[in-house]
């Protein structure tokens, strides 16, 4: 019986300290994508709407238009909105994340993708060297429709 009072009191505690949030659309799916399938075989993904679950690596700092998604072992993918249509927050960083969206293909010539690198260096503080890149790029992404982030209250706070 006090195992039980115990489980009951530990859920109930935990539920005080972490909100599960929404962005954008109600999610509509329920089997689970993983991210490692995604990028193993992106080719066969692109333009399918998808359900992946990670914990938010990153969010864009500037207008939350962007989170960076890993799963444990799967390799991490970028989830991409449109900028004020949803707005990704900070103190989601840390937190499990389920999203929604559409797979899709950004392909960039040698030239766009020293430009697109360098960029992100900039924005993350980190030196880049342009002769990495050695030819066309294809990156994949997901087009975020909707997410359920759970985030912790102690997160929230930092705000």
């Amino acid at each position: 019986m006090k195992k039980i009072m115990f489980f009951y009191l530990f859920i109930f505690s935990f539920s005080l300290f972490a909100q599960v949030e929404n962005f954008g659309k109600e999610i509509s799916l329920s089997e689970k994508t993983k991210i490692s399938d995604i990028l193993n075989d992106p080719e066969s993904f692109v333009g399918k709407t998808v359900l992946v679950e990670g914990t938010v690596l990153d969010v864009c700092q500037k207008a939350g238009c962007w989170m960076e998604l890993k799963s444990d072992g799967d390799g991490k993918i970028k989830v991409k909105v449109k900028d004020g249509d949803i707005v990704f927050p900070v103190s989601a960083i840390g937190s499990n994340a389920l999203v929604e969206g559409t797979v899709y293909k950004i392909e960039l010539t040698q030239e766009e993708a020293i430009k697109y690198y360098e960029h992100i260096a900039e924005e993350n503080g980190r030196e880049f060297d342009p002769s990495t890149v050695t030819g066309p790029v294809s990156i994949y992404q997901i087009k975020g429709i909707g997410a359920e982030i759970n985030i912790a209250e102690e997160m929230k706070s930092t705000e």
